[in-house]
C-alpha cells in the first residue's frame, strides 16, 4: 500500500501560511488600479460621473433638437410657458398658465400656430428657453474648463517650481503670489471690462489671472515634502536633470492631489461667472450663459417663474455633481481610505 502524502504547507510556520494566501488572494494592484476600485464603491460618484456626463452631452445636442436658435426672436410668441408634446394634461407642461386665479391656454390666447412647443417655454423677446438654457450650459462649461487649463499649466508648473526651487527663489516667488491673491476677482473683472469689450473673453482673462493660485499653493506645499524624499536624491545622484525629476518624479506623486483642486476648481469658475452674469457684468446678449439667464428669469419671477426654474436647476445640478466627484476622488487618492 502506498503511504498517503502530506502536504509540507501543514509543516510551515503560520506566518509563512498566510503571507501566501495574501499573494493568492489579493494581486498586486498599480495606484491607479486602487483608486479606481475605491471609486467604484462611491455610489454618489458614479451616479454624479454619469450625470455630468448627460449635462455635457446636453450642452451641445439640445440646441442642435430643438428646432430653433438660441438668437431666434419670435416677438408674436414671447412670455410663453412651456408645452411638450404628449403632456397636454400635465400641469406646468402644458402651455397652460394661471392668470388671475383662472387658467389659460396661453397658446390659442396667443394664436400660436398649431404643432408649435417651447420645451422650457420662451423669453420676454420670444426666444426659446430650451435652447438658450442648454447653449449657456456650455458657455459656462466652457469657462470653467478652461479654468481648469490655466490651473494645470500656470498653477501647477509655478507651484513645482517654487517648491523645488526653495530659499530666495521661492520666497520671491511666494511673495508674487501673495501680491496677486490681495486683489479681488470683481476688480480684475471690471478693469478686464474697461480694456476689453464685455464678453466671454474678458471674462475668461479675468479668472485665468487668478484661478492658478490655490493650484500653485497646494502644489509647492505636496512638493516641499517630497523633494527630500529618497527617489528623489536617487534621481539626483544618477545625474538627473531639473525638468526630469519635476516631471518625471514629482509630478505624477503630486498627480492625486492636482485632480482633486482641478474638480473643485471647475465649479468655482462656473459659479463665479453665474455670479457675474447675475449682477449684470456677464455675456452679452444675444449669447447667454447660465448666469445671465438667471438674471433674466429673476425680473420676472412672480409672473414666468420657468424663466429662472430651468437655469438654476441646471447650475445647480452642474454643482452638486462636480463636488460630489471631487469628494470621490479625494477618498480614492487617499492611501488611509484602503480597505
Amino acid at each position: 500500500m502506498t503511504e498517503p502524502k502530506i502536504s509540507k504547507e501543514l509543516f510551515q510556520p503560520a506566518h509563512i501560511q498566510e503571507s501566501e494566501h495574501e499573494k493568492i488572494l489579493r494581486p498586486s494592484l498599480t495606484f491607479m488600479q486602487d483608486s479606481w476600485i475605491r471609486i467604484r464603491k462611491n455610489k454618489a460618484a458614479l451616479v454624479s460621473i454619469i450625470v455630468l456626463a448627460l449635462v455635457v452631452i446636453m450642452a451641445f445636442v439640445g440646441p442642435l433638437i430643438s428646432g430653433y436658435t438660441y438668437s431666434e426672436q419670435t416677438t408674436s410668441n414671447a412670455s410663453l410657458p412651456p408645452k411638450v408634446q404628449g403632456f397636454d394634461n400635465m400641469p406646468f407642461w402644458n402651455g397652460k398658465q394661471n392668470i388671475g386665479g383662472e387658467e389659460v391656454d396661453v397658446y390659442k390666447q396667443k394664436n400660436v400656430p398649431e404643432g408649435t412647443y417651447y420645451w422650457f417655454g420662451t423669453d420676454t423677446l420670444g426666444r426659446d428657453q430650451f435652447t438658450r438654457v442648454w447653449k449657456g450650459t456650455q458657455i459656462s462649461l466652457f469657462i470653467g474648463f478652461v479654468a481648469a487649463f490655466f490651473d494645470l499649466l500656470v498653477g501647477v508648473t509655478y507651484g513645482m517650481i517654487s517648491g523645488y526651487s526653495g530659499g530666495r527663489v521661492d520666497n520671491f516667488m511666494q511673495r508674487i503670489l501673495e501680491v496677486a491673491s490681495a486683489i479681488p476677482n470683481l476688480v480684475v473683472v471690471i478693469l478686464m471690462l474697461l480694456v476689453l469689450d464685455p464678453g466671454i473673453m474678458s471674462i475668461i482673462i479675468a479668472i485665468a489671472m487668478t484661478s492658478w493660485i490655490t493650484m500653485a499653493r497646494v502644489v509647492r506645499g505636496q512638493v516641499l515634502k517630497l523633494k527630500d524624499q529618497e527617489f528623489v536624491l536617487a534621481s539626483k545622484t544618477l545625474g538627473g536633470s531639473t525638468p526630469s525629476i519635476l516631471f518625471k518624479h514629482l509630478l505624477p506623486n503630486v498627480s492625486g492631489v492636482i485632480i482633486i483642486n482641478v474638480m473643485f476648481s471647475i465649479p468655482s469658475a462656473i459659479f463665479f461667472e453665474a455670479f457675474l452674469g447675475f449682477i449684470g457684468l456677464g455675456i452679452p446678449a444675444p449669447q447667454a450663459s447660465l448666469g445671465t439667464l438667471i438674471s433674466e428669469g429673476y425680473k420676472t419671477l412672480q409672473v414666468l417663474p420657468y424663466m429662472v426654474l430651468y437655469p438654476t436647476l441646471v447650475l445647480c445640478i452642474i454643482m452638486i455633481a462636480f463636488n460630489l466627484i471631487a469628494d470621490g476622488l479625494r477618498d480614492a487618492f487617499d492611501p488611509k481610505m484602503r480597505d
